[in-house]
């Protein structure tokens, strides 16, 4: 999102040249005549690094130097000097507060404090924050009614920005105080004067953070939320955003006058939803017209009125960029659109001013080529001028008085600071442009000057210039900016009459400026002389105030019309009409009122249409003439009895806020009068409590294909968009889940439909040839462009590839030479960044190419891979390449390659061995150009690695199944699993099925971290043999580190029991066909938003069955219990987040459904045809968000016809599920913990995870961006669950990790080398910690080995144990010695006076005995007395785990000896030496 503010629009837009000025020079030495202004100059010794600050209402000025020095001068830049309490080259940066026109801050540089002053610069003092600047963003955020109230935003580490607030309540007098940790930005809500928290100012106080979600990672936006605190976040609450419901995925706020802005996010676009709260409490979504939306970087946030916002939003590529201006209503919650194709560049940054001080006037430029520009990107762009004197209803050409037509160039083509056009001075404006049809080169523009705001032009100079406004509009001043020039000109007539003033030197002008108020007769130019080396820097100050004698009188004065129309009448604007009393321009005199505004002054008019607008909850009419309901309206009690009976209830209309129109004028109209409205308007019928359904059938014998184009939170539209092609090569869409469909693209032969991987909105429709059809708003609008090839004739490979980042940035796979005799057909790449308007770059003779950057790994943008032919010969084996540059240059690094794979944190190579091709070889990279042989285990031996399956990586760590026998029917291999940067692997599985395309019955639990299901080769050496594999479903709840068989449920869906002992799960388990058995791989066992849900079909035996004499299984506790669903073999979907389940028989002739509410507990049967349906395919959403779904196949009474049925279950429910985070379990919702079966407690990956589950008996829906993760409520103790075996170890028989015969175990010395910060080392232990494990204390099985101190790190070393608290001895004394002795001591006191053994059992006995063996103070001796052996044995054991008990208990150390011990480099016993152990960020799973 891209904000502007009336005080910031143009500074902001500066180029970077103008940003880091070049230089400064100036003429003359002060003259003293009358007839021309006093000129002074200065030489600055540093190149100024930012324009100037002016303090508001004064002559002094600020500038910040490129060595880190400020300057000041006090009299408009006569003298300059150092500011004395800073010391030189400390300053970073230097802010002006906005709404204290005395006090400015200083940024300090590392290292260093900041400094404020309250006196305009004359003193300064220090104050210190803990932090760096965050990029990108100012670091103050001020509160706009007490300027000593500011909230600092820092960085808190230097490498990845974890950002923090701070704030003072007395402008740092006092250290500041912390406010938050884990934001993203901090504002106060009265950051503009103009902001109201309450009508009494109640909660002046207010905040508005964005913050990190609750299980962010610090580089991810989509669980960032808002935070809000009348305290300074003692307390804090999330605020409602939309209907009921809190909203994720907020990347940016922002104050805007009145009201304050936010931006929200989603995953799978890159369309935003805009929230507008003009009180940071009620917040309302923006709604835009159908045809528009707004996309990150997209729009921008335009200077605004005090009852309106102004949205620019980009409707093409930014390479060539055009928009559309909307204004909002006086709440800011729905937008009208002002004028199509609005000028804006790259940055955002749009051609949009308002004229200062007057209400209603704005100027624009838009592109009267627009047609073109959307056609070609590469198109120039013809602009035109546009003005509006009503706030954007109507816009005219700017003319001049003989009617010819001229065009400015505006904020987007900027030369100077400040506004473009107008400044304070009223109704006096000036730019830089020329006459005809478009607008010119800047080069080949003249000066243009209107002193009647803008209504007509005269040109007052010829070339382009550098201009500004002094005393109030009677001074005019302008430097020549097409080069070096050696004179300044002025006018004292508003423009119409010019003066030059000669300067010594040819100078070059860089920024002309004054005071902000433009009442100054003193004005400050900066230039440069010479160039290269020699350049100098230099400021002038250029006063008039000796020019004339006379101060201007009464009858000097007119007033003057702010406004006026095409007759020159004054015309109305917010109920008013607005005048100045102005200095006539040819009045001979001077204003000479320094420092004084100019005042408007107001009378009000008549009310018509335009004071009105639509009422809360209604909406413009599409013609924008009427006002229509938004929902149901609201009956006041005790009306509408009867559905005839009528209401009084509001006219749709009401008087905009702030509107001062007269209502008992003559001719007024009162739109928002309250009107009678029928009942029957408001009356919302219930809903049917039943399911619907409706059949389509299409001419054709199959469907093809079928893609849902599923919108995400941030769209403001309600459609289930799906698209189908079926054998015909027709391509049909829906946007009302299956109920109807229309064909699209109907004279052409679609080939394929192509989804973008990374945004949900975007469909690409392939034809046989080069023309290519997309949309990029989910079909409702199609486009095209041309191809430079053919696609590809290889049907393995995409023809497309896609960027994650930029939905513009494409990958062509094109057929070439093929057919025309001209050579051996071949494939080439081709890259566009323009939507294919273009094509410049190619690779040749390639199998595929892929941009590498993702979503959670990070890297750099335009990196990207390709497997090239060498020598571009088909015949020569392929080779991986990688260019930043288009393959302008290439980098090889594999010569002999099979394939690449990329997963959310990995790229991994299979390369052929040198010396035996037959032979693979698997290396792993995390930041695409450094690659580390991957380490298998030692005890996994394969004569030659024949295939890899990569499997998933979205844990921080890759599964990788490795071939062990791939003969035909007969293939399996091994799951290894790596440690966090891919390189060093442990055994995870011996014997896991896969088929002859190399799929493997490998699925994760989607939405539930460490939870997979694979099926294993039972009979291995059979398989071997040749013999039929016999298949074992396996199931991990800690990501492979240990797995078991699915526990079978104790009997089948009829009541009976199954053929063998369900108690003994070796002969006895529960078994699911998986992933390499499957029609379509979308159709997943799980949900991502059906959390702790899976079904499968199999059965319960010894191995697993055939399919089709399978049953149907559930689970709702993430696998841990099964129960059986139904006889036969039946296809599902999850629906309303799991809330619906869905299920059908497959393949076979029915007429019913059956589902489920209660997330499998009891089924009830829907008939949805009255005549036989074959049911190919039951889908929904993706999400599996919806309660709408389709079913796919052949109707009988159609023919050969196929057919789609929708089924419809929002008919059951119209309640929306409540949930209150502050009290979560006391509506509709409770909490669910996943859990380990071997495991007491609910803790999984070291830590108790919180989710929130509809309750099975609430009757109500859930919300489409309901989320589900509710928190991780506490780390738990660690367990041998929460490690898996170290390198060079292995599972032994009883669970441990022994060390593989033979081998030595790792050298983690290494760690030392990789990371020289670290003091200390562990020795192996054989285990280590699984990459997603947050386990605390407990059973820390990889710290309980001897600490050795790094090489070289000694002392320090010595030092941190010395902190630690107890010396050697006083630690053997207390923790060793003692215990023992306690414990003997006890011990033989028990067995000197107890009257019994051990073991003996005493019955009958009532009266008891002193020593009676459960009584305390004799089962705990006898306890430690029998404990006394395992003691000394594990005495190793001990002594890791208690001195770090101990040094706890008294104070001590901390485990960690360097600060890289917090990532998780320091749980890993080794890493490669070749490369560091780099971490990418994931969002594929929840962690």
């Amino acid at each position: 999102m891209i904000l502007r503010s009336s005080s910031y629009t143009h500074l902001l837009s500066l180029s970077l040249s103008l940003l880091l000025l070049q230089a400064l020079l100036f003429s003359n030495p002060a003259l003293a005549k009358k007839d021309a202004p006093r000129i002074s100059k200065h030489k600055f010794e540093q190149r100024p690094a930012a324009p100037p600050l002016y303090f508001e209402d004064s002559d002094v000025i600020l500038i910040l130097d490129i060595a880190g020095n400020v300057q000041r001068t006090d009299n408009a830049g006569e003298a300059w000097g150092n500011i004395a309490d800073v010391p030189e080259g400390t300053a970073l940066d230097l802010i002006l507060h906005p709404y204290d026109q005395k006090v400015a801050y200083i940024w300090g540089k590392e290292k260093h404090p900041h400094w404020i002053t309250e006196d305009r610069g004359e003193t300064w003092r220090s104050f210190e924050i803990e932090g760096l600047p965050v990029p990108f963003r100012p670091p103050f955020s001020f509160h706009a009614g007490d300027p000593e109230k500011v909230i600092v935003n820092v960085c808190a580490d230097f490498f990845v920005c974890n950002e923090m607030a701070f704030y003072t309540k007395d402008a740092f007098k006092t250290p500041a105080k912390q406010l938050r940790q884990d934001t993203r930005t901090c504002v106060f809500a009265k950051s503009t004067p103009n902001f109201q928290t309450s009508k009494d100012d109640e909660g002046d106080d207010r905040v508005v953070c964005v913050v990190r979600g609750r299980c962010a990672n610090p580089f991810s936006t989509k669980d960032n939320r808002l935070a809000v605190s009348d305290d300074y976040f003692e307390n804090e609450e999330e605020p409602v955003l939309e209907g009921d419901r809190t909203v994720q995925g907020i990347i940016n706020i922002a104050v805007v006058k009145g009201f304050l802005v936010a931006a929200a996010s989603a995953k799978g676009t890159d369309e935003l939803a805009m929230y507008v709260t003009d009180d940071a409490k009620t917040w309302h979504r923006a709604i835009f017209p159908n045809d528009h939306r707004l996309e990150e970087d997209a729009y921008t946030i335009l200077e605004s009125t005090n009852y309106s916002i102004q949205v620019d939003v980009m409707t093409t590529t930014a390479l060539n960029a055009m928009g559309v201006l909307f204004t909002s209503n006086s709440n800011g919650t729905y937008f009208t659109r002002n004028i199509e194709h609005t000028n804006r560049n790259f940055k955002g940054i749009v051609d949009f001013e308002k004229v200062s001080g007057i209400q209603g006037i704005v100027l624009v430029n838009v592109v009267d080529n627009w047609e073109d520009v959307e056609k070609n990107a590469m198109a120039k762009k013809k602009l035109k001028s546009k003005i509006s004197f009503d706030d954007g209803r109507i816009f005219n050409p700017l003319t001049t008085r003989d009617g010819d037509e001229i065009h400015l160039h505006s904020v987007s083509d900027v030369s100077n600071s400040g506004r473009v056009f107008s400044s304070p001075a009223p109704g006096i404006l000036m730019g830089i442009g020329n006459k005809g049809k478009h607008l010119k080169e800047y080069e080949e523009c003249d000066l243009y000057v209107s002193d009647d705001a803008g209504l007509h032009w005269t040109r007052a100079l010829k070339e382009a210039h550098k201009y500004e406004f002094g005393d109030k509009g009677a001074v005019l001043l302008a430097i020549y900016d097409e080069g070096p020039t050696d004179k300044i000109s002025y006018s004292l007539n508003h423009g119409h009459k010019w003066e030059e003033v000669k300067l010594e030197d040819k100078v070059r002008a860089k920024i002309l400026t004054t005071t902000p108020d433009s009442t100054s007769l003193k004005f400050f130019l900066m230039v440069t002389m010479g160039g290269g080396e020699d350049i100098e820097h230099w400021a002038m100050s250029i006063d008039f105030e000796e020019l004339h004698e006379g101060k201007c009188k009464d009858s000097d004065f007119e007033q003057w019309s702010a406004r006026v129309d095409e007759e020159g009448k004054p015309t109305c604007i917010m109920g008013n009409e607005q005048w100045y009393r102005r200095r006539k321009w040819d009045a001979d005199c001077f204003v000479d009122e320094e420092f004084k505004d100019p005042v408007p002054e107001f009378k009000r008019c008549a009310c018509t249409k335009e004071d009105f607008e639509c009422d809360t909850d209604f909406l413009p009419s599409d013609n924008g003439e009427k006002c229509i309901p938004a929902g149901t309206m609201p009956i006041p009690e005790g009306k509408c009895k009867n559905p005839e009976d009528t209401f009084t209830g509001s006219s749709g209309f009401r008087r905009i806020p702030g509107n001062n129109c007269d209502e008992n004028a003559k001719g007024a109209v009162e739109l928002d009068r309250e009107v009678e409205r029928p009942c029957k308007d408001s009356y919302k019928a219930p809903v049917s409590g039943e399911i619907s359904r409706e059949l389509t059938t299409f001419a054709a014998r199959r469907f093809e294909e079928y893609f849902y184009l599923e919108r995400t939170d941030a769209s403001q539209k309600d459609d289930e968009t799906v698209v189908m092609r079926t054998d015909e090569h027709e391509v049909y869409r829906t946007t009302d889940a299956g109920k109807t469909w229309t064909q699209i693209l109907k004279s052409e032969e679609i080939k394929a439909i192509v989804p973008h991987r990374y945004f949900n909105d975007v469909v690409f429709f392939l034809t046989p040839g080069k023309t290519v059809f997309y949309s990029y708003d989910r079909g409702e609008t199609v486009h095209e462009f041309e191809a430079p090839a053919e696609p590809t004739h290889d049907a393995r490979l995409p023809v497309l590839g896609f960027h994650p980042d930029y939905k513009d940035w494409l990958i062509w796979t094109g057929a070439v030479d093929c057919g025309s005799g001209k050579g051996e057909c071949h494939d080439v790449a081709f890259f566009t960044e323009d939507r294919g308007a273009d094509w410049p770059h190619r690779v040749r003779h390639i199998r595929k190419c892929e941009f590498i950057k993702k979503e959670g790994r990070g890297g750099v943008e335009n990196l990207v891979y390709c497997e090239q032919h060498k020598d571009e010969k088909l015949d020569n084996a392929l080779q991986l390449k990688w260019s930043e540059k288009w393959f302008a240059d290439d980098h090889n690094e594999f010569d002999d390659i099979v394939d690449f794979a990329t997963m959310s944190e990995f790229i991994v190579v299979a390369a052929r061995k040198e010396d035996d091709r037959e032979a693979l070889t698997c290396h792993t990279s995390v930041d695409g150009k450094t690659f580390a042989n991957a380490q298998f285990p030692p005890s996994f031996e394969v004569p030659a690695q024949k295939a890899y399956t990569v499997l998933d990586s979205s844990t921080h760590a890759v599964f990788l199944h490795v071939t062990v026998n791939n003969r035909d029917e007969s293939e399996y291999g091994s799951i290894i699993k790596s440690n966090s940067n891919g390189t060093s692997y442990v055994m995870s599985l011996n014997g896991v099925n896969r088929n002859g395309l190399g799929y493997v019955d490998f699925e994760k639990m989607l939405g539930l971290e460490g939870v997979i299901l694979v099926n294993q080769v039972a009979n291995v050496e059979e398989a071997d043999a040749g013999k039929a594999k016999k298949l074992k479903t396996m199931i991990t709840h800690n990501d492979g580190a240990q797995w078991g068989t699915l526990q079978a449920p104790p009997k089948d869906a009829e009541g009976h029991n199954f053929g063998c002992d369900v108690s003994d799960p070796k002969k006895c388990s529960l078994h699911l066909h998986s992933y390499t058995e499957r029609k379509d791989p979308r159709d997943t066992f799980s949900s991502p938003s059906a959390i702790g849900l899976m079904m499968g079909v199999g059965n319960v035996g010894e191995y697993l069955g055939r399919k089709p004499e399978g049953d149907t299984f559930i689970t709702s506790d993430g696998g841990v219990e099964w129960r059986p669903v139904k006889k036969g073999n039946y296809m599902w979907e999850f629906g309303d987040q799991g809330s619906i389940i869905v299920i059908v028989e497959e393949d076979v002739a029915t007429r019913s459904v059956f589902y489920t509410l209660d997330e499998g507990q009891t089924w009830a049967e829907y008939q949805f045809s009255d005549t036989d349906f074959n049911v190919a395919a039951i889908s929904t959403v993706p999400s599996d968000k919806s309660r709408n779904f389709i079913l796919w196949g052949k109707d009988s009474s159609s023919g050969s016809k196929i057919a789609t049925i929708n089924l419809d279950f929002t008919g059951l429910t119209d309640r929306r599920c409540k949930l209150d985070e502050n009290d979560p379990e006391a509506d509709d919702y409770y909490f669910w913990e996943p859990k380990h079966p071997k495991q007491k407690d609910n803790c999984l990956f070291g830590h108790i995870t919180q989710y929130h589950r509809k309750k099975t008996d609430k009757n109500c829906f859930n919300e489409l961006g309901f989320e589900r993760k509710h928190s991780i409520s506490k780390n738990c103790y660690c367990t041998r669950e929460d490690f898996e075996c170290d390198y060079n170890y292995e599972v032994a028989n009883d669970g441990t990790c022994q060390l593989v015969s033979g081998l030595q175990p790792p050298n983690h010395e290494q760690q030392c080398i990789d990371n020289p910060d670290l003091t200390s080392y562990y020795l192996p232990t054989g285990y280590r910690r699984t990459p997603l494990d947050t386990c605390e204390g407990g059973k820390e099985l990889e710290f309980t080995s001897k600490e050795i101190p790094c090489p070289g790190h000694k002392d320090d070393f010595d030092r941190e144990q010395a902190k630690k608290g107890l010396s050697g001895f006083w630690f053997f004394v207390l923790v060793i010695l003692l215990p023992i002795t306690i414990a003997t001591g006890v011990g033989y006191w028990v067995w000197r006076n107890w009257d019994g053994k051990f073991g003996r059992i005493k019955l009958g006995d009532g009266g008891g005995s002193a020593f009676d063996a459960d009584r305390p103070w004799i089962a705990w001796p006898v306890a430690a007395v029998s404990a006394l052996v395992a003691v000394v044995s594990t005495l190793p054991l001990l002594l890791g785990s208690a001195w770090r008990g101990i040094s706890g208990l008294f104070g001590g150390g901390r485990r960690y000896t360097s600060r890289s011990d917090f990532s998780r480099s320091g749980r890993y016993a080794i890493v490669d030496p070749d490369e560091d152990e780099l971490l990418g960020d994931d969002e594929g799973e929840e962690v």
